[in-house]
């Protein structure tokens, strides 16, 4: 596309369909497949990411919050959807806009089955998560009774896929503690289908999980959030994938600091001799944490390092150009193909997934699909 005039985080969905070809060659052919879009698709433009997945075929959807699954119903999307973490106050309009919701609780169970005979429902799909070891959300292994009894006593809903989540999937030494998780879940699952008298569909791979436990817990389902967005978690990974989305900004000035001038808020930056900066139009409220400031990140600037000086504003940030053939108006990489998310986040002790999801939605986006 033609150079940015203004901060933009441009989203490539060719890179989208590559990174979805790519993880599905590591699974079987008849393995449904789930694209995570919560998180407005991990910072990038939820319903065009969830249009092209719904055109390459994917077979399910998942979002965090009801909300995010009735923006993308509201755009026309028809492809079932599993909200993640589902709200008892939210359970009506859940059920009013066709969403599936993860019952992980005796609590949240109950609730949905009431809400759900309040509407009058039959059959309704919902999903059970377990907690295998990741200790967020989840029934254990001893609610498997309780689980069964309630949907034996009730027909307003059916349990249609059981789930859970690996803790470490992406680590090579928690090799024994994900295999232990495996044999966990395959243990709840297994118990709740004989209880239940059929067989859900099971997932428990996210994309780490499809890389190193494909033979092990593959099951009738796989999900990936940030793979299909173009990161792997694995240094050996990631130049299989490509990154779809790139952020790019522009120079707004440039000065010349002399020696013992300070730059920006609280004057963290003091040039130790003649000092060339630019400052850019991104900030905090765009999603560049003021943890990325005094030198812990650099942006690209016609091919060279230029690392942030000083504190991060709300709306603007200071580079060091020192030594850096720019001008006001040339074009700024954030992060993109050329220099990815992950390596922009490492440098302030973060990961890609933060940088990514954080990028605000003040900042424009453009949608290419080449």
């Amino acid at each position: 596309m033609d150079k940015v005039g203004e901060t933009t985080l441009v989203l490539d969905l060719s890179a989208m369909e590559h990174n979805y070809r790519y993880l599905r060659s590591k699974i079987a052919p008849n393995t449904k497949f789930l694209g995570v879009v919560k998180a407005f698709a991990y910072g990038s433009d939820m319903v065009a990411i969830a249009k092209k997945l719904e055109t390459l075929g994917v077979d399910y959807l998942a979002v965090a919050y009801v909300s995010e699954g009735g923006l993308l119903r509201n755009a026309g999307i028809k492809t079932p959807i599993l909200v993640l973490h589902p709200l008892a106050s939210n359970f009506e309009e859940m059920i009013d806009r066709c969403l599936e919701p993860s019952l992980y609780s005796q609590n949240i169970l109950t609730q949905f089955l009431d809400a759900a005979r309040a509407k009058k429902q039959v059959a309704y799909p919902v999903h059970i998560k377990f907690n295998t070891g990741l200790n967020r959300l989840g029934f254990r292994e001893h609610d498997i009774g309780f689980i069964a009894e309630q949907f034996k006593a009730h027909d307003e809903a059916k349990v249609i896929s059981v789930f859970s989540h690996l803790a470490a999937s992406e680590d090579p030494n928690e090799r024994m503690f994900s295999l232990g998780q495996i044999d966990t879940f395959k243990k709840c699952s297994s118990a709740l289908a004989q209880k239940l008298g059929h067989a859900p569909m099971r997932h428990m791979l996210n994309t780490s999980g499809i890389i190193n436990y494909a033979s092990e817990a593959q099951f009738e389902m796989v999900r990936s959030g940030i793979g299909l967005y173009g990161y792997g978690n694995d240094a050996l990974i990631d130049p299989n994938l490509r990154p779809v989305a790139t952020l790019k900004t522009i120079i707004s000035q440039i000065h010349e600091i002399g020696d013992g001038e300070t730059v920006g808020y609280n004057r963290t930056f003091t040039s130790g001799s003649t000092t060339k900066t630019a400052t850019l139009p991104i900030g905090h409220a765009d999603g560049i944490g003021r943890q990325y400031g005094r030198g812990k990140a650099s942006v690209l600037i016609n091919g060279k390092e230029a690392p942030l000086i000083g504190n991060v504003c709300m709306d603007m940030i200071m580079v060091d150009v020192t030594g850096v053939d720019c001008k006001e108006g040339d074009e700024v990489l954030v992060f993109g193909p050329q220099r990815s998310a992950e390596n922009f986040a490492s440098g302030a002790g973060t990961i890609s997934y933060e940088i990514l999801t954080a990028i605000s939605q003040r900042v424009k986006r453009v949608v290419i699909d080449r």
